[in-house]
């Protein structure tokens, strides 16, 4: 990507007609960091979570998972963390307990890099299958979720907290993904 190296104007200022937006200089988009999420992060990550979900995980929900040894992982652009999840392994499966995007950093492909990395690190440890629940009404993440290989395999009612104001309880999708190519499966 190549950036205009002189402008006349601020980037914030409105071009003064629409033959000025072919100059005006195309955001940079910064690199992410990928890295274990960490105890002096915890307290951060607890309070994006409480910003971008109506039935938050608390500061001892990610705290108890550290503790457990489950995988969690945050990814980080500008020294701030603008991803972040959770995943459970166990002999011959995994499961995804947490995958967030924070809001403004959303459609960047964060959240599927996260998701791949994760199914990675599945196969890698051994597990055959990877499970999620997602909420029904979140589209954008069971689009994500369908586009990586994973088909809905149960609906669990009113498995969500109630919403706040409405009292409502929404269901969770269960999900599941084989993490062997059929290929190569050796099944002697």
């Amino acid at each position: 990507m190549s950036a205009i190296a002189s402008r006349s104007r601020p980037p914030s200022a409105t071009p003064a007609c629409a033959s000025d937006m072919a100059t005006m200089p195309v955001a940079r988009v910064e690199r992410i960091e990928w890295r274990p999420l960490a105890a002096e992060d915890l307290a951060y990550v607890a309070a994006l979570e409480a910003q971008i979900h109506l039935a938050p995980w608390t500061l001892g929900n990610f705290r108890d998972a550290i503790a457990a040894g489950y995988s969690a992982r945050v990814g980080e652009r500008g020294g701030r963390i603008v991803a972040y999840g959770v995943l459970m392994l166990a002999p011959g499966e995994a499961q995804i307990l947490n995958l967030s995007v924070v809001p403004d950093a959303r459609r960047e492909g964060l959240g599927r890099a996260l998701l791949a990395q994760f199914i990675d690190d599945s196969r890698r440890l051994g597990a055959e299958q990877m499970f999620l629940e997602v909420r029904v009404g979140n589209a954008a993440a069971i689009a994500l979720y369908e586009s990586a290989g994973f088909a809905r395999i149960a609906r669990r009612m009113a498995y969500y907290p109630p919403t706040p104001g409405t009292g409502v309880r929404e269901d969770a999708l269960v999900m599941r993904r084989a993490l062997h190519d059929a290929a190569v499966l050796d099944l002697s």
